[in-house]
């Protein structure tokens, strides 16, 4: 049962500290990448420990259900809440009982809505892909279906093939190395599967909206994507090039919510990335800081797992 009281613990204390701590070391994006898994390994060890907490305390309940140790849920009630409670018999094991199932269905609540999301995501792209492919043309040229549209836009949605789509006022609208680095900003989205990263973390966050843990990580990582693109097409073309691009396609808001756009997230922020680019010491310093960040993550419920195995939790030697 210390397991799972730990893990919750745990949990809480990530949910409320990473949404205020991490942001100062990812918003400069110095290593946009390592940001990204640092993000999603914050939001994965939550997650796991919110499932684990769930199995460990369904274990427990299942160990003590016929044999109810009053003194083991006295002695970790009275170092949790300083007041020991325990009861044998009915009272206690249902006292056991609704904490598990109030946890599975909290899990299951939460996977229904993930699930959800992520299909209704996955069924959005693939109707806009099919529409772009009806819709759209090829150029000579472009790397992209081509849409006759009055607006500047750039995106790319997910599916396979992953689809990258241009409008004619964008292409009229840029020069050719301004175009060529905007559509390998896309490729490069499409590449590295950005669009699966993004549904993920949407997902979580329309699920838990009131958790800023998952809504601001959803907002970091989408910007944090961007910059791992703008990475890319800079080293292929140049970041002159990428620049003007951004410049000329900012302002546009209509992207579909399921595309990636070259120029519709976090553009000041990106502007500045690129105009003073970081030093390699820089770069350094933050891969450094987020690679002791996330070993903090990971090793902090290990080490509970750990203690409780040994007998050392806050639930003393009398936990299961």
């Amino acid at each position: 049962m210390s397991v799972a009281v730990c893990l919750l613990l745990y949990a809480a204390v990530v949910c409320v500290a990473a949404p205020r701590l991490l942001p100062y070391l990812t918003r400069g994006g110095s290593a946009p990448g390592a940001a990204v898994a640092v993000w999603l390994i914050v939001a994965a060890s939550v997650l796991a420990s919110w499932a684990a907490a769930a199995a460990a305390l369904a274990v427990y309940v299942a160990r003590t259900w016929n044999r109810p140790d009053p003194f083991a849920l006295a002695a970790c009630l009275a170092q949790v809440r300083s007041a020991a409670t325990g009861h044998s018999g009915l009272a206690m094991q249902v006292g056991l009982l609704v904490p598990m199932v109030v946890l599975f269905a909290f899990v299951a609540v939460l996977a229904s809505r993930v699930g959800r999301s992520l299909m209704t995501a996955r069924a959005h792209s693939r109707r806009h892909a099919q529409s772009a492919w009806i819709i759209g043309r090829r150029v000579a040229g472009v790397d992209g279906l081509v849409v006759d549209a009055p607006e500047k836009m750039a995106y790319c949605v997910g599916g396979r093939p992953g689809t990258v789509v241009i409008t004619s006022a964008a292409v009229a609208a840029l020069q050719r190395p301004h175009l060529d680095a905007v559509l390998a900003h896309e490729r490069a989205h499409l590449a590295g599967r950005h669009h699966v990263v993004l549904a993920v973390t949407r997902a979580l966050a329309d699920g838990l909206p009131r958790m800023r843990l998952f809504t601001v990580a959803q907002a970091e990582i989408a910007r944090l994507l961007e910059m791992c693109a703008d990475d890319t097409a800079a080293r292929r073309h140049g970041t002159t090039a990428l620049l003007s691009a951004i410049l000329t396609l900012a302002g546009v808001n209509s992207v579909p919510s399921t595309a990636l756009g070259a120029a519709t997230v976090g553009v000041g922020l990106r502007v500045n990335r690129l105009t003073d680019p970081d030093t390699a010491a820089r770069r350094l310093r933050a891969r450094l800081l987020l690679a002791a960040s996330a070993g903090v993550v990971v090793t902090a419920p290990l080490l509970v797992l750990w203690a409780s195995a040994s007998g050392f939790t806050a639930c003393g030697p009398f936990a299961a």
